[in-house]
């Protein structure tokens, strides 16, 4: 436990200076006249100060929890009292002369051998005359990556010698003849957090202090500063700073942003203030191609806090190498290291570091230049054009200059308030600094995403450069072999919810949701080739002369300037958001004079009243302040030793902000619980969850913490034989296709036998290696085993890269992209042709065929797929010879076209009436993924003929014709009133390799309104796949807004939308997850049911200021009753019954839903009657399966899972249904909703002989069905009403899809 408690502030102050020896003969050197000024000394360990402080033993009690910091093993530093420096100590120091022995306790992870060398890293100076105090700043890394940070403070102080026996008394010499010397003194405050800004402000209130106290008191004044700092905690990630007083200043902790982010007290805009924009985005491609680069500067401080700037810039990537901000003079032969670094030395080490070795990047901070060591120039590629640009953009429009944002206001009188408001300044020009470089990394790596195959962890690094602008490709090949990319490409596989996720979600244009939306292959749209061809001149000549100035130049003046682009980006007139931050400040009472233990722990008490205090002041849905407020206190009751209100105030994470548990912390605290307080523990019911939890954790081994997932692996071709199995995992790996169903065809395709006439321009051997591409082995086996040869994949593969590659370089005139719609793509191109409309080439997109003709390029639409009637091959006489042609009759011409197309007229033929198949089954079904789908097979298609070039490649081909073959053997007609009333479909499984079942549906109405400005104002459909995962689609366009929000890892019961900025949802696990539909995270949860939660309710609020509140329930029985503002337990019950599965509330009366039986419960809590299955259901096994009310006409309907009927009884008389209502082919009912006068029924039914999800909408006034439709090719699982104009239906997992139904 007392490893894991958590640390304050400090970590350790050290006094470094010279030694006494070295001070007198200095003073003697001096004396004698042999020197004008000292050389430079070296500098050691004078004191070390480190919690704790104090403990109980201290106090005479027991051994117990410690002050505010840690009792861990450490390390002694012990010295000899005759050998120790000396500084200005106390006075019993001249009383001693004999040797003794004292130990100091020093953190483990604390290098005292290095650390005077850091904190003089110019030498330590001894003078005759006084010098002004500077500070700078360290950063200490171990081999495990950890950090910890300091700030160093060097002061000169006056520092007189022992002389002729001559005593120091009271601060004065008893001679006044002596020499006045004045020495450098160190200060290093050493913490675990990276707060530059308020260590700083503290070592100078210490300066203060310490300038006029005696000389016999610096030691014991230093102690106690270092005990103070070790009292202050460290406040969450968040809104919550914490403030305390070190007289004369206030100091201000900031809070980490949020967890994944490091602390930000420095000052963001300092590199702004050194540098141009062009030349922070070359220092930004150096460390993103890990680079070996090296600050220089005249100033020691801004060499760490310009590192440190550089490394939040690339945030969320992370530098992986050595990372040594500032290099003593001992130190410069770390520059020889042969790994990626980033280091930092003086200026006056400039000729020297560059002589040592070649290939660094040399960064002089004064000058605002970049220069290499090389003999040669040294080529930096590029960052991304568009990403450039719009960084620079960003950059003219901000303001650093403080100085002018405050020259229309007075000077205050007040040095705290003036400190607060230039904090506020920085504060918001940092978050901007922060939103801008985040952005900059999104518009990088946006395109990311696209090349990952989840499944198999796969990222297609080839496809991706491909894709890219030919200009900006340089500099991706650098950055895709780096570490720094590696780990981010981890962080994308894992789906991490980061900043980098969340900005590159909200800032999606339509058509990149679209595309999210709809699987589709890759190929330029209209809009990118009119962009690709608008000015090419232009873009090259941004890139020329880009490499590095060496050192054999007269001066190095950086990169020369590039010339101006005309080119203008899509997004240029959308100002970026910076979001509002509302901070609030905790205020920590004054520190206790004397350092014992009691004071000490009345300090705590003082602290966890404040903090109560400031909770109970807070309105219950600021739950985001009360989360902090609840961390604060848990952390303040650990080092109080108060482990049970610590452990609750941590469960009350839960409920507030699950996103900040300290989860390592609470396993600490419950596994250091004794006896007796786990006993209490077992027995409060708010603790017993976390007590349990812990242990499982602890028995199963800590089970997932700290999983990564795993490793990332790049895409290689087969060098074996591959069954089906192994064939899916090849394709979904290469990102050609993800569909598993697809891919068994494509399997089918390849594997058509005696493939034996050779592959197209592969030569002779590679046609011998494409007829073993069928084997069969283990014959005695019932059926026969297929494989395919690695040779036949390695070609199909090639011909389907070198196919999207060629897209790439279509060209089209002007003329012709202004006929087709900004985001359609030409996918394929024939040959040229001769046609009944000239000559030309053919060209496919997603919505047309058109003829592209030759001579003066021109456009000739030939039709939409939509409009065809018919397609068909015929012969065309020339000469003596007849030709192969393909017809196409449109509905809107009255000729046929006809086009000669010989050898690609059998292949065209298969492809125009897949795609024409594929266009009528997407809008009969209303379902535009089977267009998506039929897109997909034509190009698998084009990729086999082109791959086989045999005699059977055609009949292989059709084996992909998916569409066509249905249209013939099954004619997929769509009943007229399913037609009629569907009015769209959309796929939440798109980047799945199957279907998922669609468990549970939920809309929410848009949030348009002056409160919130800049939420998404959009409804939203919120869809519940397997194993937790949520799937959110923007219900005014219906593209995905988020692909995965993920609650828990079990199958997800129920939700419920609250308060329009949260949705609950049940989980089988039996916690329910509460969303922040704002952020689109998961970070409450509550804990309190004991078995899977089956459903919610939501009371309807009655006067404006009544607290509302939801009910839950769950499969054993028990319902509880939620305060939805405070998220408390207003009440709990149980009932008896068979698997609780539903509620409902209907005029404030709650009824309860179970297998066996339907419950209506009185206001307190007590069944009140009870309706059990009807009589001709009760001789069979049977249940209920959901049921709905008509308080105005008194009645209630149900429905069962194996009946298929609804069963309509009368409020009154529950003994019986007065109605039964059959439902034609249906075999039971799994969901109804009640939508104005009519009730639709989910069910399993039948239709055209298969097994169908069928909606039944039943008119409630006359009790008939007024339609069937036929939603879905597996059960309906979920239905749901947006705002009574639209019914959303989901299915199970043969199906998967959603279905939209127009409401009459």
């Amino acid at each position: 436990m007392a490893d894991n408690l958590p640390s304050g502030l400090l970590e350790a102050c050290v006094v470094v200076g010279a030694s006494n020896d070295k001070l007198k003969e200095v003073f003697e050197s001096l004396q004698q006249g042999k020197e004008k000024d000292s050389p430079p000394l070296e500098a050691e360990v004078l004191q070390v100060h480190a919690p704790p402080f104090v403990t109980k033993e201290t106090a005479g009690g027991p051994q117990g929890s410690s002050g505010f910091g840690r009792v861990q093993r450490r390390r002694s530093f012990i010295k000899k009292k005759k050998d120790r420096p000396a500084t200005p100590a106390s006075d019993d120091n001249t009383k001693d002369s004999e040797a003794t022995d004292e130990d100091v306790s020093v953190p483990k992870d604390i290098d005292l051998v290095a650390l005077p060398q850091l904190c003089f890293p110019g030498g330590l100076q001894i003078s005759s005359d006084s010098r002004e105090d500077s500070f700078h700043f360290l950063v200490f890394t171990d081999v495990l990556g950890n950090q910890t940070y300091g700030v160093v403070v060097q002061y000169f102080r006056p520092v007189q010698i022992y002389q002729d026996s001559s005593l120091y008394q009271n601060g004065h010499w008893s001679s006044s003849k002596v020499p006045r010397l004045y020495a450098a003194f160190g200060i290093c405050v050493i913490s675990k957090y990276p707060y530059y800004n308020a260590l700083r402000d503290c070592l100078s209130s210490l300066l203060a202090q310490l300038k006029t106290c005696r000389m016999a008191d610096f030691e014991e004044r230093v102690k106690e500063f270092a005990a103070k700092l070790a009292l202050v905690p460290i406040p969450p990630p968040g809104q919550l700073q914490v403030a305390f007083n070190l007289r004369p200043l206030q100091i201000v902790l900031p809070a980490k942003e949020d967890k994944e982010n490091p602390t930000v007290d420095l000052d963001l805009h300092l590199p702004f203030l050194c540098f141009k924009p062009r030349q922070l985005l070359q220092i930004i491609t150096c460390i993103l191609t890990e680079q070996r680069l090296v600050f220089l500067s005249s100033d020691w401080a801004r060499l760490t806090l310009m590192a440190e700037c550089f490394m939040l810039f690339i945030r969320p990537l992370l530098w992986q190498h050595p990372c040594v901000p500032i290099l003593s003079r001992q130190m410069l032969d770390f520059i020889m290291a042969p790994t990626s670094f980033l280091m930092g030395c003086h200026l006056h080490h400039f000729e020297e570091v560059a002589a040592e070795t070649d290939d660094l990047i040399l960064i002089s901070i004064d000058d605002g230049t970049l220069s290499s060591s090389s003999l040669e120039n040294v080529d930096i590629p590029d960052m991304p054009l568009d990403a450039e640009d719009c960084f620079v953009k960003r950059m003219e429009g901000m303001q650093f200059h403080y100085d002018l944002d405050v020259c229309h206001l007075g000077t205050s009188t007040d040095i705290n308030e003036q400190r607060l408001q230039r904090r506020q300044w920085q504060q918001r020009i940092n978050s901007e600094i922060q939103t801008v470089t985040l952005e900059l990394i999104v518009n990088i790596f946006r395109e990311v995403q696209d090349h990952l195959n989840y499944e198999h962890r796969v990222f297609n690094s080839e496809e991706f450069l491909r894709s890219q602008d030919p200009f900006d490709q340089p500099f991706y090949k650098k950055v895709l072999d780096t570490h720094i990319f590696h780990s981010f490409l981890k962080d994308r596989l894992n789906r991490k919810m980061d900043s980098f996720t969340r900005l590159e979600r909200s800032t999606r244009s339509e058509a990149q949701r679209m595309k999210a939306t709809l699987e589709s292959p890759r190929r330029p749209t209209m809009q990118q080739m009119a962009r690709k061809h608008s000015g090419p001149e232009t873009r090259l000549s941004r890139r020329l002369g880009a490499s590095l100035p060496n050192l054999g130049e007269e001066q190095p003046h950086g990169l020369p300037v590039r010339q101006t682009s005309l080119k203008k980006l899509s997004h240029d007139g959308a100002a970026l958001k910076i979001p509002e931050k509302s901070l609030k400040m905790f205020k920590l009472p004054e520190f206790p004079p004397p350092l014992a233990y009691h004071y000490v722990q009345n300090y705590y008490s003082e602290v966890i009243g404040l903090l109560g205090k400031a909770m109970a002041s807070l309105p219950p849905e600021n739950s985001a302040l009360l989360a902090r407020y609840h961390y604060l206190r848990g952390v303040v009751n650990t080092v109080a030793g108060k482990r049970l209100d610590a452990l609750a105030d941590f469960q009350n994470l839960y409920r507030t902000d699950i996103d900040i548990f300290p989860g390592e912390l609470a396993r600490s605290l419950v596994e250091s619980l004794p006896p007796d307080e786990r006993a209490q523990a077992e027995r409060r019911s708010e603790l017993k969850r976390l007590v349990s939890k812990a242990k499982k954790e602890r028995d199963g081994g800590g089970a997932g913490r700290g999983d990564d997932g795993g490793g990332v692996k790049k895409f290689q071709l087969p060098r074996t034989h591959m069954r089906v199995e192994d064939f899916v995992k090849r394709v979904q790996e290469s990102g050609i296709v993800k569909d598993v169903a697809t891919i068994h065809r494509l399997f089918e395709a390849l594997t058509v036998e005696s493939l034996k006439s050779g592959l197209g321009g592969q030569g002779v051997d590679a046609a011998e290696k494409a007829s073993q591409s069928v084997f069969y082995i283990d014959s005695a086996l019932d059926g026969q085993i297929k494989q395919v040869d690695p040779e036949v994949f390695r070609v199909f593969y090639t011909f389907w890269k070198e196919t999207e590659a060629e897209a790439q370089d279509v060209y089209l005139p002007a003329g012709v992209i202004e006929h087709l719609d900004t985001h359609e793509c030409v996918y394929k191109l024939s040959s040229s042709v001769k046609t009944s409309h000239g000559v030309g080439k053919i060209a496919m997109t997603q919505k047309r065929l058109f003829l592209l003709t030759e001579g003066r390029p021109g456009y000739v639409e030939i039709t939409k797929y939509r409009d065809i009637e018919e397609v068909k091959i015929s012969s065309a006489p020339f000469l003596l010879l007849r030709i192969p042609s393909l017809k196409i009759k449109s509905s809107l011409k009255k000729e046929m076209f006809e086009a000669n197309l010989k050898s690609e007229c059998d292949l065209w033929n298969l492809m125009v009436k897949e795609m024409w198949a594929g266009r009528k089954m997407a809008d009969d079904h209303k379902d535009p993924q089977y267009m998506q789908l039929a897109l997909t097979n034509v190009l698998l298609m084009d990729a086999v003929v082109g791959c086989l070039q045999s005699q059977k490649a055609i009949y292989a081909a059709t084996k992909l014709a998916y569409f066509d073959r249905m249209k013939l053997e099954v004619p997929m007609m769509v009943p007229k009133t399913t037609s009629e009333t569907l009015k769209h479909k959309i796929n939440p499984s798109v980047d799945q390799t199957e279907p998922r079942a669609v468990d549970v549906l939920l809309y929410t109405p848009g949030q348009l309104s002056v409160s919130d400005p800049d939420g998404d104002g959009n409804p939203k459909l919120w869809c519940a796949l397997s194993d937790g995962k949520v799937v959110v689609f923007d219900a005014a366009s219906w593209s995905m807004q988020q692909s995965c929000v993920q609650a828990g890892a079990s199958r997800l019961n129920c939700m419920l939308g609250l308060d329009l900025y949260q949705v609950w949802i049940g989980s089988q696990d039996s916690v329910i997850y509460i969303i922040n539909t704002r952020s689109m995270s998961c970070n409450k949860q509550l804990t309190e049911h004991r078995n899977e939660v089956t459903g919610f309710a939501l009371e309807e609020r009655g006067e404006a200021y009544s607290q509302r509140q939801a009910y839950s329930c769950s499969a054993d029985g028990t319902v509880i009753i939620w305060d939805v503002s405070t998220l408390q337990v207003r009440k709990q019950f149980r009932l008896s019954c068979d698997r609780l599965q539903s509620i409902q509330l209907f005029s404030g009366i709650l009824w309860c839903c179970a297998r066996d039986c339907i419950i209506e419960m009185r206001k307190n809590g007590v069944p009140h009657r009870r309706l059990s299955l009807p009589e001709h259901l009760s001789s069979r096994p049977s249940a209920f399966s959901g049921f709905t009310l008509l308080i105005e006409k008194e009645q209630l309907w149900t429905g069962c899972v194996d009946a298929g009927e609804l069963c309509v009884w009368h409020i009154r008389d529950l003994a019986k249904p007065f109605q039964r209502i059959p439902l034609q082919d249906c075999q039971g009912v799994t969901c109804m909703i009640k939508v104005k006068n009519q009730l639709w029924v989910g069910c399993r039914g039948w239709s055209q002989g298969k097994v169908r999800g069928k909606i039944y909408v039943v008119d409630t006034d006359k009790h008939t069905v007024e339609k069937e439709l036929v939603a879905h090719t597996d059960s309906v699982q979920a239905l749901c009403s947006a705002e009574d104009r639209y019914v959303l239906s989901g299915s199970a997992c043969e199906d998967g899809k959603i279905a939209i139904w127009k409401v009459e």
